[in-house]
């Protein structure tokens, strides 16, 4: 029984050995990964977030992004190459929404897939109904998000309009956080305020529908929509917003901001 027990415990410490061993390679690896060469140029033109924020802020920024993509994994599919100006964008797409949570991090996501164009709900870029730009993926894709690469790009070369593909796919995967896309990131808001939020989600998707707004009519498809489309308008074009909208400004800005850091 004792070399039994010492066979045992023999085997659980070098388990536990090579454990550590890949925890620390992986730690170097995390903390050895550089940005593009090309991430300050890209944010100083095309990422009025980050132009907005003081100097510090704007390292913590750059800090998070470099901390996403060495966690994330970015990979073109069917002959698409990834380029700097992609890793950038989707990074700062990812960061902008939990920038004011210092310990936030996408942990139901691995990998980003870039589409060379539009694709359907099946993931199919030649089938009928191709017109999804983005999407969290489900089932065998779970903890992937799949982007169409000129939307992409276009949520951030085109700053007069308020839409912004990756930001949108980022919010539902803070929405999906609490087991639920239901328009309602339950972790960052209190029952109180998450009762103030849904009577004004179903507010202004009757206006909406209504055609009270400029809001993108997509986002009265579902209160999921309606969140990822109203973050869209939020963080690409804040001071519009807020003009516009100013009671749905402030809830968002809300979510978006902790008590702590308010």
């Amino acid at each position: 029984m004792l070399l039994k027990g010492i066979v045992i415990l023999l085997v659980v410490m070098g388990i536990l050995f090579l454990l550590y061993r890949s925890w620390k390679k992986r730690k170097a690896r995390l903390a050895a990964y550089q940005l593009p060469a090309a991430t300050k140029f890209l944010l100083n033109h095309y990422v009025p977030f980050y132009i907005s924020l003081s100097a510090p802020d704007k390292a913590r920024f750059e800090e998070r992004m470099r901390d996403f993509l060495a966690r994330t994994k970015v990979t073109g599919v069917g002959g698409v190459k990834v380029y700097e100006v992609d890793l950038v964008f989707i990074a700062a797409a990812a960061i902008m929404p939990l920038f004011r949570y210092p310990h936030g991090r996408y942990n139901n996501l691995n990998e980003v897939l870039l589409y060379g164009d539009t694709f359907n709900r099946q993931y199919d870029v030649d089938g009928p109904g191709r017109d999804v730009l983005g999407l969290v993926g489900e089932g065998v894709l779970h903890r992937q998000m799949i982007l169409s690469q000129p939307a992409l790009r276009a949520g951030f070369l085109y700053a007069e309009n308020t839409h912004n593909t990756a930001i949108h796919e980022f919010v539902h995967l803070i929405d999906k956080a609490d087991g639920a896309i239901d328009g309602v990131p339950q972790y960052m808001l209190d029952k109180d305020k998450a009762s103030q939020w849904k009577s004004l989600m179903n507010a202004y998707m009757r206006a909406i529908k209504e055609g009270y707004t400029d809001i993108n009519p997509y986002g009265a498809t579902s209160e999921a929509e309606f969140f990822a489309v109203v973050s869209e308008y939020f963080f690409k074009q804040p001071e519009l917003f807020q003009i516009q909208y100013p009671e749905l400004y402030t809830m968002l800005n809300n979510i978006y901001t902790p008590k702590a850091a308010a």
